[in-house]
């Protein structure tokens, strides 16, 4: 009998929208010399002076803008490949931090004593919250919503893996705490249509930026906006993983939450992972138990798939995580886990100078953790100590800045937008549209987001280098 050969996961369109955190402080102790509204103005300035707006695409075919409520946001360009999605992702931590940095600068020569920084988190000083946003392109077929109805028992649970931590403040009833999740408790439904109105796991917004009639989009809300990179892994790996299984007949339904937003809550709050979770038909589960059935049932489904390193490494870690929870052992998963890494960094400060979880020296320790900056924030040093793990090298992400995926759509669209940039070319662009503006060329639409070649963007990129030098354009 012929065995047949193992087949890979269907091929998936991946990306993560982050939104980052932006304040101004003083360097002379004194006031914000800056609110956040005018500082993400002045981080964004020269990407208006740029382009003539705070809304474009960059060379590396991701989206840079500023959304509603003065929050910088780096959208990846579209990924078919774990590597390419972790350094995608570090990318717009250097953009992020260039500007940053560049915003400072600018105000220390007019004499402005205030130093930007950009927190790549969820919670503001005054509790008020901003997202990562995950997005997975899937097949259109009938089975779409029951499928995002069954996957949220596992963005309910998830973040004992990859929740970023935080500090709970005391209450009538509790004091201070260290929790999963700086998002677990703005969540407010399950799968809506809405987003900032009533914040879902899932938004049900039909908007593929593909071919409609092929595809259509998962747009993930729920998920802590990580600095470690084997979070961010295993967030988007064991999702791609899930969606696999799903589409290829796989079952969840049996795992249904009763109450999603009473289990998020209760998760995030309980770090042994134990708290019980009352599911559909009136049975009890851990949210340990829960991710380690859905472990269980992907693991079977992967024995039968030739997996890549990357994801056999979520496999791996997958378990690792759970055991860790499940033990007590945080420091198991330190170097891997922004969860875990933040509570063994706070911890050893509160046992050296005896500080409480709501001292300010905490405080400030905890916010470090996010800051993107390479000399005040604390992602390098803890890689440089091999105390946080390093899967995509610093080399590579640094040149995802300004190089596309090579095997996506966002090839296409970053080819043009820096060859139209070089030669001084007008072009409008968005994630599926490229136009010219000389009222000559015809635009292109990109319907396929699988495909890095097309006659059309060639005949795009000689239009611009046959006619006549335009205006600025906005890269």
């Amino acid at each position: 009998m012929t065995v047949p050969p193992p087949r890979r996961p269907a091929r998936r369109i991946i990306g993560v929208e982050t939104e980052y955190g932006i304040t101004c402080a003083s360097t002379t102790g004194g006031a914000p010399p800056l609110d956040a509204d005018h500082a993400a103005r002045e981080l964004f300035d020269p990407v208006v002076q740029l382009g003539r707006s705070s809304n474009i695409f960059t060379r590396g075919g991701a989206r840079l803008y500023l959304d509603v409520g003065s929050h910088p946001e780096f959208a990846t360009a579209e990924c078919d490949g774990l590597a390419d999605l972790l350094a995608q992702d570090r990318a717009g931590e250097l953009i992020m931090a260039d500007l940053a940095e560049r915003a400072t600068d600018r105000l220390a020569a007019r004499g402005v004593p205030g130093r930007i920084h950009m927190f790549k988190n969820n919670l503001d000083a005054g509790g008020a919250g901003f997202g990562c946003h995950e997005n997975y392109l899937v097949r259109r077929r009938g089975g779409f919503w029951n499928d995002a109805r069954t996957l949220v028992p596992h963005l309910v649970t998830r973040q004992i893996l990859i929740g970023a931590g935080r500090v709970l403040p005391g209450d009538a009833v509790h004091g201070p705490r260290y929790v999963f999740s700086q998002r677990a408790d703005q969540m407010e439904d399950a799968v809506s249509s809405a987003t900032t109105r009533s914040r879902p796991l899932i938004n049900t917004r039909d908007e593929p930026h593909a071919d409609a009639e092929l595809y259509r989009r998962m747009h993930v809300i729920v998920g802590d906006s990580n600095i470690a990179q084997s979070s961010t892994l295993l967030k988007v790996g064991a999702m791609d993983l899930l969606l696999d299984y799903l589409e290829k007949g796989g079952r969840l339904v049996d795992l249904q939450l009763a109450n999603p937003m009473k289990a998020i809550r209760d998760t995030c709050h309980d770090l042994t992972g134990a708290v019980a979770l009352e599911l559909a038909d009136g049975r009890t589960i851990t949210p340990v138990d829960l991710q380690a059935e859905h472990l269980a049932r992907v693991s079977e489904h992967a024995r039968n798939l030739d997996l890549t390193d990357l994801q056999r490494r979520v496999l791996d870690l997958w378990e690792r995580g759970l055991n860790a929870v499940r033990a007590g052992t945080p420091q198991d998963v330190a170097a891997d886990l922004d969860w875990a890494a933040k509570h063994q960094l706070l911890a050893r400060y509160a046992e050296r100078t005896g500080a409480e979880l709501d001292d300010p020296r905490l405080t400030r320790l905890a916010l470090a953790y996010h800051d993107v900056s390479p000399s005040r924030g604390l992602r390098l040093r803890l890689e440089g100590a091999g105390l946080m793990r390093r899967l995509v090298g610093e080399e590579t992400c640094r040149a995802a800045v300004t190089t596309a995926p090579a095997t996506t759509r966002a090839h296409l669209r970053g080819a043009v937008i820096g060859r139209a940039r070089d030669l001084r070319r007008d072009l409008s662009a968005d994630w599926v549209n490229l136009r010219l503006d000389d009222g000559r060329t015809p635009p292109v639409a990109l319907r396929d987001p699988f495909s890095a070649v097309d006659e059309r963007v060639d005949a795009l990129i000689a239009a611009m280098e046959d006619a006549d030098g335009g205006p600025l354009v906005g890269t």
